[in-house]
């Protein structure tokens, strides 16, 4: 059993945009975290191809993920529904296998209930508030690609451009989305994403969580920090972003805080007692 404490879910945009998403029901807790596309084709209307991912995997877990589920069920049901949504959209899958960029993709931290176990498909992360212990598993390009993107930035402050010029127009994110785009190509090859292609199961952090944990926290990437309440989580990414909101600094990051925005990314958060 679980008891939720507080959750948020608020996208950096707006809610009807956000890309993250959060589920709980009596066997699951988890946060399904939507990719930026990088692409200009699109699988759904009216989404942004990192909300239509969220929102299937979400359905996936609320509806149709047995409660007795291993982490292999959950990634093969979870790839095998992305999949579907492409046959359904009559797409090209030949060319989908050769340009992992073009896939409709997310990542998920997933508690199971019944087997007390934290399942980490790609860069979400959790926290286990009884002993303090964090949980990632980052993509290993995208900390040297977001040193890039800091060191152009720096460069441009040094030669006359303003943080507010940056806010508007991200140059350094320009600069690096080719590379972004470019390792794409290891997304369920070298990491895992769930992204309607199979997932290498090596690549897949499962956490077995001890019987005397009694609260967990789970939450995106959204949140730079992570701490033990949603009230310090918030007031850690507030001071961040009032400091260094480009994000070159004290946190380096693919993309900054742009101008009317409420974040530099769209973020989640749910922390509840195990019972």
């Amino acid at each position: 059993m679980i008891r939720i404490i507080e959750q948020q879910a608020i996208g950096k945009k707006s809610q009807e945009a956000c890309e993250d998403g959060i589920v709980a029901t009596d066997s699951f807790v988890a946060v399904i975290d939507g990719s930026t596309s990088k692409t200009a084709i699109s699988y759904h209307p009216t989404m942004s191809n990192g909300r239509f991912a969220m929102t299937e995997v979400c359905r996936l877990i609320a509806e149709d993920l047995p409660a007795n589920a291993s982490v292999e069920t959950f990634c093969d049901r979870a790839t095998q529904r992305l999949h579907q949504c492409y046959t359904d959209c009559h797409a090209d899958l030949k060319r989908l296998e050769e340009h992992p960029v073009e896939r409709t993709t997310c990542s998920a931290v997933v508690y199971n209930t019944q087997r007390r176990e934290l399942w980490m498909v790609g860069d979400c992360q959790a926290l286990n508030v009884t002993t303090g212990e964090h949980y990632e598993n980052n993509k290993p390009y995208e900390e040297p690609i977001a040193e890039i993107r800091a060191a152009h930035i720096r460069l441009a402050l040094l030669d006359g451009a303003t943080t507010e010029e940056y806010r508007v127009h991200d140059k350094g994110r320009e600069t690096i989305l080719p590379l972004l785009r470019y390792y794409c190509k290891y997304q369920n090859v070298a990491y895992p994403v769930i992204d309607g292609f199979p997932i290498p199961m090596h690549t897949v952090k499962v956490i077995k969580v001890p019987d005397t944990t009694k609260e967990l926290i789970l939450a995106s990437d959204g949140y730079p920090t992570l701490c033990p309440t949603l009230e310090a989580s918030e007031r850690h990414l507030a001071d961040l972003l009032a400091t260094d909101p480009l994000l070159t600094d004290r946190v380096k990051a693919t993309k900054g805080w742009m101008k009317g925005n409420k974040s530099f990314d769209d973020r989640a958060y749910i922390r509840f007692c195990i019972q």
